[in-house]
């Protein structure tokens, strides 16, 4: 069945609340584990309803964020799903509560244990209101930004159509498509700024109301990090610092040396090459088409499920007005399978969203047998790394999406995951800057960015463009509006594909089946157990970022990038 053909209704909540009920009646009348798995299985498919209804809606609510109909429908999952929270946090304690918890270990896996457990430090029923209301101005957040007219010589573009032109060879046309980007945001500081300070203040009182001194804390809990913690995190983004920032500038001076410029402006930075971009070959469906054959050949496993994808139309790539910026993989768990939401633009992020969503999606696949519904999917930083690795992964097939520009390509990705650590580490350390310090005014925020910035990304240089130099750039981030704290995720999960890079680089018997492994464990162990399985070493531990970088410096070295 194609994805335009799966059914949507919306749920009856009173008929919710009833199962539930019953179901949570059951579960506490039973008296063996196996017993207990069996009643708790069948909750698990109420379950996996619902999350396909909620993913359904807004699946086609960020396709069109016109459409009346899903519109209304996100605002009902929007109130919707605070209320469901509920009764998932009260069948999380009828599991704590169990008294036979190893024999039931035996059927559920540990990461929904600390997950239950977390549930219940995050959520009670009295913060329902805010967080309907943060739900609510994430949305606004994603319309702002879903519904933008750029005009530019003559034309009207949207947030990704415009980037093309933001890379292109003459240098004055990008920097005026640059400062046409930057005037939306510019215009819109103030509604921005509104949204941002909102959400704030709403999640920082979620966070009193449930007894933690800062959303920072209760964020970690959110997030399900079972495994590490603030210090640790600090401890990394220090790494970062002090062994990646050295590399990262002598990526952007050679950058600059190529482009013949005295140091790179903000309209430079992302314009590598005097010969242009690399850019993929051929249209949206010659690169599908490249992306099947790509899978069939490395692999039986990805065979198979990349013919589930293009058979079902499980993805949505074109970027069209009215559809929501960036892009994601989700699942729809009754069906089985993964959907990958994108906005081809003609740059080399559209090979980058068929290696880096598809082992989103890959993963998904190769864990939908796991019972569990909230097992399929690992935590965030773990996902990432599936995603990541996929796209070294991929590396040896870039000649049919790239052609005379592959090696260029290959240049230009491996020093964008470089490049992209000291920038996630400053994504992360802001939150924590914010969260840490609601007090802050608007204006404090903005300089406080300003401040991390220049220590993380000191090459950037935003001398004539006012939104930026005030430190505005991360409103463009919508993980800081839509999802805190999910950016460290991204970090860690990179320095573990570079280490899968390595071996591949290397040629290290075993290591794809090692990532075969791991794709097929999901969610259940936690991130640093999910990391050992897959024979690789833990990002915190001292030294591991040292290495990498090494190994990638050496492996830039290795190219004339001059003769691009």
């Amino acid at each position: 069945m194609k994805f335009s053909e799966f059914k949507y209704e919306r749920i009856n909540l009173e008929e919710v609340a009833r199962q539930s009920e019953e179901l949570l009646a059951e579960l506490k009348q039973q008296t063996t584990a196996e017993d207990f798995y069996r009643v708790f299985l069948k909750q698990q498919e109420m379950e996996k309803k619902i999350e396909t209804m909620a993913t359904l809606a807004s699946v086609r609510h960020s396709i069109d964020t016109r459409d009346e109909f899903y519109e209304k429908e996100n605002d009902f999952w929007d109130e919707t799903i605070p209320q469901l929270q509920a009764y998932s946090v009260r069948l999380a304690q009828a599991v704590l509560d169990f008294p036979q918890r190893e024999e039931l270990m035996k059927y559920i896996p540990e990461p929904y244990f600390l997950s239950a457990e977390f549930a219940l430090k995050t959520f009670d029923e009295k913060i329902i209101p805010l967080l309907q209301q943060e739900n609510k101005l994430a949305s606004e957040y994603g319309k702002l930004k879903a519904n933008a007219e750029i005009e530019f010589d003559g034309k009207t573009y949207n947030l990704s159509s415009i980037t093309p032109l933001t890379q292109n060879r003459d240098r004055d046309v990008r920097k005026r498509a640059y400062d046409a980007k930057m005037a939306f945001y510019q215009k819109n500081e103030a509604e921005f700024d509104r949204i941002y300070d909102e959400l704030v203040k709403v999640r920082t009182r979620i966070a009193h109301e449930l007894g933690f001194n800062t959303f920072t804390e209760l964020a970690y809990y959110r997030m399900d990090r079972f495994d590490y913690n603030q210090e640790m995190v600090a401890n990394y983004r220090r790494q970062i610092l002090e062994d990646v920032v050295p590399l990262t500038r002598e990526i952007y001076g050679r950058q600059a040396r190529r482009l013949g410029l005295d140091k790179l402006r903000y309209y430079d930075m992302g314009y590598e090459f005097e010969s242009g971009n690399p850019t993929p070959k051929g249209s949206a469906d010659d690169l599908v088409k490249a992306a099947v054959n790509m899978y069939h050949q490395m692999s039986p496993q990805t065979g198979e499920f990349i013919d589930t994808m293009y058979e079902n139309q499980l993805w949505d790539l074109l970027s069209r007005d009215g559809k929501q910026m960036g892009g994601y993989c989700t699942s729809v768990p009754e069906y089985g399978v993964p959907f990958i939401f994108s906005n081809f633009n003609g740059t080399s992020g559209d090979v980058d969203v068929l290696t880096h969503e598809a082992g989103h999606a890959f993963q998904y696949y190769s864990s939908r047998h796991i019972p569990v519904l909230s097992c399929q999917w690992p935590t965030m930083e773990s996902a990432e790394i599936d995603s990541m690795s996929m796209e070294f992964f991929a590396y040896p097939w870039m000649k049919d999406f790239f052609g005379d520009d592959t090696q260029k390509y290959y240049y230009s990705h491996f020093c964008g995951t470089l490049t992209f650590l000291p920038y996630g580490v400053l994504v992360d350390h802001f939150q924590h800057e914010v969260y840490n310090h609601p007090e802050m005014s608007i204006e404090e925020r903005k300089a406080t960015w300003r401040r991390l910035e220049k220590m993380y990304c000191p090459d950037r240089n935003f001398e004539g463009c006012e939104i930026l130099d005030k430190g505005c750039w991360w409103y463009q981030q919508g993980h800081i509006f839509e999802s805190p704290f999910y950016y460290i995720d991204y970090c860690l999960a990179q320095v573990c594909a570079l280490q899968f890079w390595v071996k591949a680089h290397k040629n290290v018997p075993g290591y794809f089946e090692d990532y075969l492994h791991l794709v097929s464990l999901g969610g259940t162990k936690t991130f640093t157990k999910l990391v050992r399985a897959a024979n690789l070493k833990v990002p915190f531990e001292d030294g591991c970022i040292k290495e990498i970088a090494e190994e990638a410096e050496k492996y830039i070295n290795s190219f004339d990038d001059a003769q691009f």
